[in-house]
């Protein structure tokens, strides 16, 4: 294997390491609440989840598509682009070796995990202007959003140019 490889399999490995903790890990926090005079604040709603429990949710409170949407671009879509890229690096006589990487590339293109990072931080970054309303990102956050950027990474390091994709 090359060099460009290697290091493509450890950050594909690296991507993985990541993409379980942001998948299960809290990534976001929302308070709803209200200040009343003499009361002082009171808390309306409050809900931590992972991305995992948000699916969970979603298909408890039959918002099916949506719950659906995110388990296949959020879990499915990022393991099966790793598996495939491992595969492609791992098994040498692989037939059709650089038709599953362009695969791969296609399946990225349309992987709606890095629009999901940023839907989260949008909305976290929208509620700072009400003060009724905050929210806190967590370190699911961090790790989804590290997962996203190693694994972007990764297919770029891959060397697909030579004739063979590990030597």
């Amino acid at each position: 294997m090359n060099k460009r490889n290697a290091i493509a399999f450890v950050l594909i490995i690296a991507s993985l390491a990541c993409l379980y903790p942001g998948l299960t890990k809290p990534i976001i926090q929302i308070n709803i609440g209200a200040q009343l005079p003499m009361i002082g604040e009171l808390t309306l709603f409050e809900r931590t989840q992972s991305v995992v429990e948000s699916i969970q949710s979603l298909f408890e409170t039959d918002n099916d598509l949506v719950a659906w949407l995110i388990l296949i671009f959020s879990i499915v879509v990022p393991l099966v682009k790793a598996v495939i890229l491992l595969a492609v690096l791992a098994f040498k006589n692989l037939p059709g070796r650089k038709g599953f990487y362009r695969f791969v590339g296609l399946i990225g293109k349309w992987s709606m995990a890095d629009v999901f990072v940023v839907g989260i931080l949008l909305a976290f970054l929208a509620t700072g202007e009400n003060e009724s309303i905050r929210a806190e990102l967590f370190e699911g956050f961090n790790y989804f959003l590290s997962y996203c950027i190693i694994s972007i990474i990764a297919i770029q390091v891959m060397d697909v140019k030579t004739n063979d994709l590990v030597q």
